[in-house]
């Protein structure tokens, strides 16, 4: 009997344990819990003119009722501002350099790169130089988001992490978001692609430059015009490595780092593809997107159908369905039952470096055509959190802010497209309201956006492509190719292009159309929108070919498209090595050998071949091009292979005919490279667990969608946080896009006038809370390819916003 008493202090100490525990984590999945948006009821709101009903499906795409697009601009904001805040705000801070205000000193340089731009500033000025409409647009926008916010118990669960408060949504915010678009579109805003071909022009003769440069005719694919001329091996009297000076400055490690560009990295960019109705039984054209962004959690589109009051939509009600883009109003991808759009990356030449001749006796003065003008300097303070702030000095030239320099130490300023407030504005909306393919291609010339191509495909059967953006540049004395002297008179950008100068297709003659971030066009149609780093062309090849293997499609053959994981670009490749092989007779190489004659020919998980026969192609094209970039890197320690610029038609160039002036003298002959490649495989891949036969491409290429804080948060929490870590099918150069954390950001197939028959698919799920039903909603079927359908299903639950003076 005295035994128990003896202990019932201890017993009292765990009782109080456990209820502190219980209780702390009662208090936890409160916070948590009150953060998660609201489903379902009713709520009053200020600023809406009429009811507007908020239904979602399993998947939670929201459906939005409502008697006017104003209203339903609100109700979008809200629903945006309840699921999506936290992802919202990292989108708009981003392109102001703002992130270290939220996250701390670790954003600081990001912050650096991107305040030089100013976009805050800029997306102010493009908002005050809206016509009324638009204001009006962007402010009930901004309305709702800041509502559901409010709204929302508990501020949203990251800033409860962080430790910080979330700062109200301002119309001018939404154009943050399109800038950021920017940035990811057209590499982060740097142009370092055109850097770094300027160093290699500057150290190397231009005949080898250009041919190291030279795009590839093999695999392009252009909608229109001819293929590129084949690339021109330079001969040993313009250059010999043989001969060449020797190179010691950069270390192999060094070396390997600025080849990577030169391999398949990912690159923004999408599919788009469309077929006319005479190619289907409805008779409605069929149009197909799939944009490759990175990917996160939550996704960066969120699904929507939006229902409104139109007078030009059949029966009066406009009923559009797609994904939009948080933080805007906007449906940017989908079809409103009359026509169906979708964009791609269009790799135009939409940046310039300008040499700023600086006044030798005042360096705030440059040099212009009508003689010298002050340099503009703003001091942008970064603040930063738990740190003091940082003043960065930008300066500003009537051509864009001073952000590098030439190959000289000359200053460079930036022209970009992304820095001018006219390139700023919501005319994308008027998609919506399109009634046809052809008024469709007519907005694209009014967008505020970055340049795209658009495909359009409407219910009696067109399809049509043009390129998107308010200014495409007109430029006039100077090769865009690398830095230019501007301040010569009638030099530089004289203006924007007329609408009647945008190129256009419009029902081609086979009733196809594709874009892949490739060429699309040539002659002075493509002398007008430049190369900004067109893709290979080996996937939109394969996508044409796709199309024109078949005569008739529903949107699930497009969506089998979608998913080609076939391997047509490294066939040649896997020949190459099993002829190399063959001829070795080396027992060191004879499984890989083995493991790479069969050829599946495909980028599955499974697969060994096409990971050994890849990791082959990335070897040779390092072996071959390292003395090249040695070279360069001698000269100008920065160098990295320019960006976007794939080098296949150079290297396969040289592996046929086999010039000896082009070979690094450390090998005797290529076919010495080519065994030295395939031994580089088998001792890098052959080594890890397994050998060879275990490297799988699932082994390497799998989803890595996470969320944005996990690798911040202890791993068991990162990984509630995280979408399933799986293999995935598919790579770069062919049309199913698929890396570690980068792909189809959704997947749409659209018959305008069809829309229950159509397809979207969609990974990381429409909301961005991990309790709410829709955390990673979908993107098990994104993952296995299973089609889930455009049009929501039955409702689960319905939110009704109602009007707080009603």
């Amino acid at each position: 009997m005295t035994q128990p008493r003896r202990f019932r202090w201890l017993r009292y100490l765990i009782g109080t344990l456990l209820v502190l525990i219980v209780g702390a984590l009662a208090a936890v999945w409160f916070l948590l819990a009150g953060s998660r948006a609201r489903l379902d009821g009713e709520v009053r709101v200020a600023g809406l003119g009429d009811a507007v009903s908020i239904t979602r499906d399993a998947l939670g795409t929201a459906t939005l009722q409502g008697k006017s697009r104003d209203d339903i601009s609100y109700a979008l904001g809200y629903v945006h501002g309840q699921e999506r805040f936290f992802a919202m705000d990292l989108m708009r801070r981003l392109p102001a350099g703002e992130l270290s205000e939220l996250v701390g000193a670790k954003a600081l340089d990001t912050d650096i790169n991107h305040r030089r731009h100013r976009l805050r500033a800029v997306a102010q000025a493009a908002y005050a130089a809206l016509p009324p409409e638009q204001k009006h647009t962007l402010d009930m926008y901004a309305s709702g988001v800041n509502a559901g916010l409010t709204h929302l118990h508990v501020k949203p669960w990251e800033y409860l992490l962080l430790n910080t408060r979330p700062q109200p949504w301002r119309p001018e915010d939404s154009f943050l978001v399109i800038a950021a678009m920017y940035l990811d579109l057209n590499g982060d805003g740097r142009n370092e692609r055109e850097l770094h071909m300027a160093e290699l022009r500057a150290t190397l003769p231009r005949p080898v430059a250009d041919f190291l440069l030279s795009p590839d005719p093999d695999w392009e694919a252009p909608l229109k015009g001819d293929l590129s001329r084949p690339p021109v091996i330079p001969s040993a009297d313009v250059f010999d490595l043989r001969h060449a000076q020797p190179t010691t400055s950069a270390d192999n490690t060094a070396l390997t780092a600025a080849l990577l560009p030169a391999l398949d990295q990912p690159r923004p960019g999408s599919n788009s593809f469309a077929v006319s109705g005479n190619l289907t039984e409805s008779g409605s054209a069929i149009l197909a997107n799939d944009m490759h962004l990175s990917l996160r959690v939550p996704n960066i589109w969120f699904r929507a159908r939006l229902r409104y009051a139109d007078p030009t939509a059949p029966g009066g009600q406009r009923d559009a369905s797609g994904v939009t883009l948080p933080g805007t109003p906007a449906l940017v991808v989908g079809s409103n039952g009359q026509v169906a759009w979708g964009f791609t990356n269009s790799y135009g030449d939409w940046l310039d470096w300008v040499r700023v001749q600086r006044d030798p006796n005042d360096a705030t003065h440059y040099k212009v055509p009508e003689g010298w003008a002050a340099i503009e300097t703003h001091d942008e303070v970064i603040r930063i959190k738990d740190a003091p702030s940082h003043t960065l000095k930008v300066e500003v030239t009537r051509w864009g802010p001073i952000m590098g320099k030439d190959t000289d130490g000359t200053s460079l300023a930036l022209a970009w497209v992304g820095d001018r407030a006219r390139g700023y504005n919501i005319n994308v909306m008027q998609l919506e309201h399109a009634t046809t393919m052809h008024a469709a291609l007519d907005l694209a010339s009014t967008m505020g956006m970055p340049p795209q191509n658009l495909l359009a495909a409407d219910a009696a059967g067109h399809i049509g492509w043009t390129i998107t953006g308010n200014c495409i540049p007109l430029r006039k004395g100077f090769d865009p190719r690398g830095p230019a002297d501007w301040s010569t008179p009638d030099t530089g950008w004289t203006g924007c292009a007329d609408a009647s100068q945008y190129p256009r297709i419009e029902d081609p003659s086979d009733g196809r159309l594709w874009t892949a971030n490739n060429r699309t066009i040539d002659g002075a149609e493509l002398e007008l929108l430049g190369n900004g780093g067109h893709d290979l062309g080996a996937r939109a090849q394969q996508i044409r070919d796709d199309l024109r293997g078949r005569n008739s499609f529903t949107p699930g053959n497009l969506l089998d498209i979608q998913l080609d994981n076939r391997a047509v670009l490294l066939t040649r490749w896997q020949r190459l090595l099993q002829d190399t092989l063959a001829g070795t007779h080396d027992p060191g190489l004879e499984q890989l050998r083995q493991l790479t004659a069969t050829w599946t020919g495909r980028a599955a998980p499974e697969s060994v071949d096409y990971r050994l026969v890849r990791a082959f192609r990335d070897q040779v094209k390092e072996a071959a091009l390292a003395p090249f970039v040695a070279q360069v890197k001698a000269k100008y320690d920065d160098f990295a292979w320019p960006g976007m610029v794939d080098a296949e038609a150079a290297v396969w160039a040289m592996l046929r005919d086999r010039p000896a002036n082009l070979l690094d003298p450390k090998y005797d002959n290529w076919n010495a490279l080519l065994t030295a490649a395939a031994h580089q495989v088998v001792d890098e891949l052959g080594s890890q667990p397994g050998g060879l036969a275990a490297r799988t491409w699932g082994e390497y290429n799998r989803t890595q969608i996470r969320h944005p804080l996990s690798r911040a948060l202890p791993s068991f929490i990162g990984r509630v946080l995280d979408m399933p870590d799986e293999p995935v099918a598919g790579d770069h150069n062919m049309p199913r896009v698929v890396s570690p954390g980068f792909g189809a950001s959704e997947r749409l197939d659209v018959m305008p006038g069809h829309e229950a028959q159509s397809i979207l698919h969609m990974p990381g799920g429409q909301s961005g809370h991990p309790l709410s039903p829709y955390y990673g909603a979908g993107e098990e079927d994104w993952v296995n390819g299973r089609p889930t359908p455009l049009l929501p299903g039955p409702d689960q639950h319905t939110l009704t916003l109602m009007p707080a003076s009603s």
